[in-house]
């Protein structure tokens, strides 16, 4: 005839996978070898924990509810998947403390029954805050390289990542791949973070870490960035450095600034164009600043006469 399941748990054969788990939880803190040292106790103990694994599993479940124990341990015909059943032949583990450990997260809920948090008593499931709870992962950051034309413009990045998912089952678990969305939006600052709640991997005892992209400037060939303000350097020869210069540079969008440079360049002199930079975040209709510093190139020989020609004007 073989074992009632059901009756181990003390459970109808209509009840719900969440029936289950309360039966289970009652159960399993009752005949716990911490709580209740009666020989019996450890074999009850014992049958609450397989019966817990095979009511908790779908198809398991599946297989004895047509079959039995003994259609479940012997494994059914190959061919059978009306409910969508496995063949193969079903054998406990014979560990109870590791079904218990991984329903409440911890071997012994009863070694504090209680817990100070913020200087008051609490008491939760299996009489310990924090223990018997799943705790959540620590975040984990990743870096979201953008170009300066996407965070200027906005744009739409898909970041595939891979993570660890718990199987119907509840015990096993695998690998999938998943895409995440993100909306770069205009002016977004360096450092800005993009939060994606428990994508992290999923764990029996754990909440999943939430996944977090830190946005990055990816090098550009003609600007950097200081927060909405671009930096943009201009190679000028010493004589234009002395008398004027017009700078040319192409925009992020694609447009040509002409700049005259009427001032002397000095080594630490700047020109600074309002509202060429950056959108502003909080406004992207606002623009930061562009500053263009210089790099005066020196020439590397000067003939007599060119020396005395400078050396009349300048000396």
């Amino acid at each position: 005839m073989g074992r009632d399941y059901y009756k181990t748990l003390n459970l109808s054969a209509n009840c719900t996978v969440d029936d289950v788990k309360r039966a289970y939880r009652k159960l399993a803190l009752k005949y716990h070898p911490q709580k209740n040292a009666e020989e019996s106790a450890k074999e009850k103990f014992l049958q609450i924990a397989e019966a817990y694994d095979v009511l908790s599993d779908n198809r398991k479940r599946a297989v004895y509810d047509q079959f039995g124990e003994e259609g479940l341990k012997a494994g059914v015909p190959h061919g059978f998947n009306r409910s969508g059943a496995h063949t193969e032949g079903y054998t406990f583990h014979g560990d109870p403390l590791r079904v218990f450990l991984e329903f409440f997260g911890n071997d012994n809920p009863f070694r504090e029954f209680f817990d100070r948090v913020d200087g008051d008593m609490h008491m939760s499931f299996g009489g310990l805050h924090g223990r018997g709870q799943k705790k959540k992962d620590e975040p984990i950051e990743r870096d979201l390289v953008v170009s300066l034309e996407e965070i200027f413009h906005g744009c739409v990045k898909k970041m595939k990542i891979a993570r660890r998912v718990m199987n119907e089952d509840g015990h096993t678990s695998s690998v999938r791949e998943k895409i995440l969305t993100i909306v770069v939006k205009r002016g977004w600052r360096q450092g800005t973070k993009i939060t994606f709640p428990e994508e992290g991997d999923q764990g029996p005892n754990n909440v999943p870490a939430d996944i977090v992209f830190v946005v990055k400037d990816k090098p550009h060939p003609r600007f950097r960035r200081e927060g909405s303000d671009l930096i943009y350097t201009a190679d000028i020869p010493l004589g234009r450095a002395l008398t004027s210069y017009t700078v040319n540079i192409t925009t992020l969008d694609d447009r040509v600034l002409h700049i005259p440079i009427t001032d002397i360049v000095h080594p630490t002199f700047v020109k600074t164009v309002p509202g060429e930079g950056m959108p502003l975040p909080e406004n992207p209709a606002q623009k930061g600043d562009l500053h263009i510093r210089f790099n005066v190139q020196f020439p590397t020989k000067l003939s007599a006469e060119q020396r005395k020609a400078i050396a009349d004007v300048l000396c």
